[in-house]
């Protein structure tokens, strides 16, 4: 005959309470608010807690009662390997991840594939509030978040009426990189920019397109660009820009590539992210070109490995823009009217931009 198997069954905030002859409320706080009670009480509840297999309270449940969930929820339109691989990423959510510690709340992250339209994730997030960070203004992971009765704040992109943003003025940034290049003489440009649109096109970027993008930060960075260069008689619907939908050094070296292909006669290589640029600097050597004597490139970002190349760029503070970000959602301040942060930039002359070869030089030259 089968012997029957005993199981214990686990102790419950009731079960605990009625061990230690003390009330729920008492065990609860112990976990909860241990303020209020002595420390001499709270280890014997943590302890008995311990000796019958109490788990604690039920997050779950607690968050259904307070309808809190004590975690800030991070949008991010990349997989989910993106936000530990990109550093300007990766400093974004550590400044992001240290306000939430500021404040005693968690991070979720609510990572989503750029080429699906599932907002589920975005639906089923037990948060409190999203920061989005640098999405496009048509994507639907967007609409989902603001459909939800929660506060939002935009870091990057895009910018949207009545709610809160943090950022940096990118025509200003892209602008002061434009002139350094201008008035060391350089008009024949290439430019490498990272995505424009939700749909994969790793080509040219007709004009039409670059002034269409939904990615208005790329879209901003590529209106100063043609902006500067106009203004010094350079028609910008004869300048190169090649898009990638992939951010990653191997898509800025093949975007380079593809640029020198078309016209070797391209003095700057102008990428609107350090990683396309740091692509660009690779495949520019493989083609036996010395930078900067034969051809300038430059980035924009300022990461640690732009740093230590000495890559001429446009330095943003990632670090304090995640935050800000943070603190914008997380300030008990009310919120009569949207807020918006605007953190400063620094120009980096760095040692990858120099005066382009004249047509003497590039013919006599090694």
């Amino acid at each position: 005959m089968a012997r029957s198997i005993h199981v214990r069954r686990p102790a419950t905030l009731a079960s605990l309470a009625a061990e230690l002859g003390v009330s729920r409320t008492t065990v609860s706080n112990a976990y909860n608010r241990p303020d209020q009670l002595s420390p001499e009480l709270r280890r014997r509840v943590l302890e008995t807690a311990r000796r019958l297999g109490y788990p604690g309270p039920d997050p779950v449940a607690r968050s259904l009662r307070t309808r809190k969930a004590g975690a800030v929820g991070l949008l991010l339109t990349e997989n989910l390997s993106y936000a530990f691989r990109d550093p300007a990423a990766l400093g974004f959510l550590e400044g992001l991840a240290l306000a939430c510690e500021g404040a005693g709340q968690g991070l979720h992250l609510v990572p989503v594939n750029p080429e699906r339209e599932d907002v589920a994730a975005v639906h089923r997030a037990g948060v409190d509030g999203f920061v989005v960070y640098s999405v496009p203004d048509d994507d639907p992971h967007l609409a989902a978040v603001l459909s939800r009765p929660v506060p939002t704040v935009v870091a990057d992109q895009p910018q949207i009426d009545g709610v809160d943003r943090v950022g940096i003025d990118d025509q200003s940034a892209i602008t002061v990189l434009a002139r350094h290049l201008i008035n060391l003489g350089h008009r024949r440009i290439g430019v490498v920019c990272m995505r424009l649109a939700r749909d994969r096109h790793d080509d040219f970027a007709a004009v039409e397109r670059q002034q269409n993008a939904h990615f208005h930060v790329q879209r901003t960075r590529l209106g100063g660009l043609a902006a500067a260069f106009q203004s010094v008689g350079v028609d910008w619907a004869n300048v190169p820009v090649v898009e990638r939908f992939d951010h990653s050094s191997a898509m800025g070296a093949s975007a380079a590539a593809q640029l020198l292909e078309a016209d070797s006669q391209i003095t700057a290589l102008i990428c609107t992210s350090d990683i396309l640029a740091l692509g660009a600097l690779t495949e520019a050597r493989r083609r036996g070109l010395r930078v900067p004597q034969d051809i300038t490139v430059t980035g924009f970002d300022g990461i640690a490995e732009a740093e230590r190349v000495g890559l001429t760029t446009v330095r943003q503070p990632v670090l304090e823009k995640g935050k800000a970000a943070g603190r914008l959602l997380l300030s008990p301040s009310e919120r009569t009217r949207p807020r918006s942060i605007t953190l400063e930039t620094e120009f980096m002359p760095g040692a990858t931009a120099a005066p382009p070869k004249t047509a003497e030089e590039r013919w006599f030259g090694p």
